[in-house]
């Protein structure tokens, strides 16, 4: 077994090191227009594509990555493929032959207070073109700051900005918490009345910007508008974090998340609505990461939310993350067979990304050349479930070349582990979880979710003093979050208030 694992490790690191790159050198600069907001620490990311109706830079099968230090922006910077700072992810992706043309842009990444790449404070180029050849030089330059996000205006949409205190401390420097609220069809006409209110957590990075869509979805506000429609205060929570999604519970890399939304966010919301907590119809819903988050904070919170409807919920034990045991496991990259580990499937089975490529991926992204700081689904988890590392940044729990486990950052991670927290806290949480806890997963969840929630549910069915009652289905042959409505949601709270 030693010799497999052994064996896997370098062939994980052959792959990430023994790969063909291509030649490259792009010059950078950055336009006189936008020299002032300019960063002097940022990742530039250069994207590749053959795909002419899309920009690179929100879908590309190639990324280059470099981070800048102590930049002067009116200086050209070069970035040279061959040299060792430079990470590059996906050229084989390309399948590009000579005298084919490349379509390629430039981010640049300098937004401290949020991990993602096209979010407002980053810089792009426009979109330009190079035939491929044995060596390739282009030219970019910096033009365009991504703007602030707005809320649609609606009279039936409200949105809440406050300065965090909690966070604020924490970071040392203002922070602030956001969220954007739609309200029933019968608020105006009925003044003074608490309604239900329900929290929507959104998938991987959802913003409050999320009520938008809703807004402009004509078949739901149709629903939202009829005679019949339900009744409830819909809120839309933001995720926004300097590593990623903040998965809205406390950490030691984001702060004390969890608190500031109990204590400041959601105080602030129920304040602008006129909900009154004594009518104990406060819940919550979400998919996918939101799908975690709401189950998360129904146990860590359990007598301040009244209900959570979680669907295809990101691991709720570590056991089985995805497919890895983080407590076992010697790598993520490699199962204990020896096969490449997958990441993503469809549903029918079939491997779509492999956790070696969905980690090379996020390294690129990060400015540490790792995965740390990327803004992505391991970057994230790593900043809510591990401890804050000496450099102030978050600790891996696994090699960002070799998929090795660190099982003392493991060890750490346990107490966000669902399970683990509910079989030691059982006693005192069993009894006030009863009748909150809705829980959907497909059985063919593209990011094998469902594996964990079968054992948690197995956790589940086996609980005494009280049994739960938490309701958990699975569907055969459906993906992740395919049952997901927001509509199927709200009606489903709107009852449960009618009892």
């Amino acid at each position: 077994m030693k010799i497999r694992i052994l064996w896997a490790l370098f062939l994980g690191l052959s792959a990430l090191t023994l790969q063909a790159q291509p030649n490259f050198t792009f010059k950078i600069q950055v336009d006189p227009s936008q020299q002032a907001a300019c960063l002097p620490t940022g990742r530039l990311l250069i994207h590749l594509t053959k795909q002419k109706e899309n920009e690179p830079r929100n879908r590309s099968e190639c990324a280059i990555g470099f981070t800048t230090q102590n930049w002067n922006p009116s200086k050209e910077i070069v970035v040279k493929t061959k040299d060792k700072s430079v990470n590059v992810f996906g050229f084989q992706k390309l399948k590009i032959k000579p005298g084919e043309k490349i379509y390629y842009q430039v981010v640049y990444k300098q937004n401290e207070n949020d991990g993602q790449e096209n979010v407002a404070g980053n810089l792009y180029s426009e979109v330009d073109s190079i035939v491929y050849g044995e060596k390739i030089q282009g030219e970019l330059r910096l033009q365009y700051l991504i703007p602030e996000s707005k809320i649609v205006q609606h009279r039936f949409v409200k949105s809440i900005q406050i300065e965090s205190k909690l966070l604020s401390n924490f970071f040392g420097k203002p922070k602030k918490l956001k969220a954007s609220i739609l309200l029933p069809s019968t608020y105006y006409d009925n003044p003074g009345k608490s309604f239900p209110i329900c929290y929507r957590a959104s998938g991987l990075n959802g913003r409050w910007t999320a009520v938008n869509g809703r807004i402009s979805n004509k078949e739901f506000m149709d629903m939202w508008f009829a005679p019949n429609a339900p009744q409830v205060i819909y809120v839309y929570l933001d995720s926004e974090g300097p590593f990623g999604d903040t998965y809205q519970v406390d950490s030691e890399n984001n702060g004390p998340c969890g608190e500031a939304l109990i204590k400041e966010l959601i105080p602030a919301v129920e304040k602008e609505v006129g909900y009154d907590p004594a009518t104990k119809n406060r819940y919550l819903a979400g998919c996918s990461t939101g799908g975690w988050i709401v189950v998360a904070l129904q146990v860590f919170y359990p007598d301040f939310f009244d209900g959570a409807w979680s669907y295809s919920p990101d691991p709720l034990e570590f056991e089985h993350y995805g497919l890895i045991n983080i407590y076992e496991d010697e790598t993520i990259f490699y199962n204990r067979f020896g096969y490449l580990q997958p990441g993503n499937r469809n549903v029918y089975g079939e491997p779509t990304r492999s956790m070696l490529e969905w980690i090379s991926n996020e390294n690129v992204n990060s400015r540490t050349n790792t995965y740390a700081i990327s803004g992505g689904q391991f970057g994230a988890y790593n900043a809510v479930f591990g401890p804050r590392g000496a450099n102030g940044l978050p600790t891996l729990m696994f090699d960002p070349y070799t998929g090795k486990v660190d099982k003392a950052i493991a060890k750490e991670w346990e107490k966000y582990d669902l399970k683990k927290y509910l079989a030691k806290n059982w006693a005192s949480l069993g009894p006030k979880l009863q009748g909150k806890l809705w829980i959907w997963s497909g059985d063919c969840d593209g990011l094998f979710s469902n594996v964990s929630t079968r054992f948690f549910k197995e956790f589940i069915d086996k609980t005494t003093n009280p049994k739960s009652d938490a309701q958990i289905s699975f569907t055969a042959m459906a993906g992740h979050c395919q049952e997901y409505s927001d509509e199927q949601v709200i009606k489903m709270i709107a009852a449960k208030t009618k009892k």
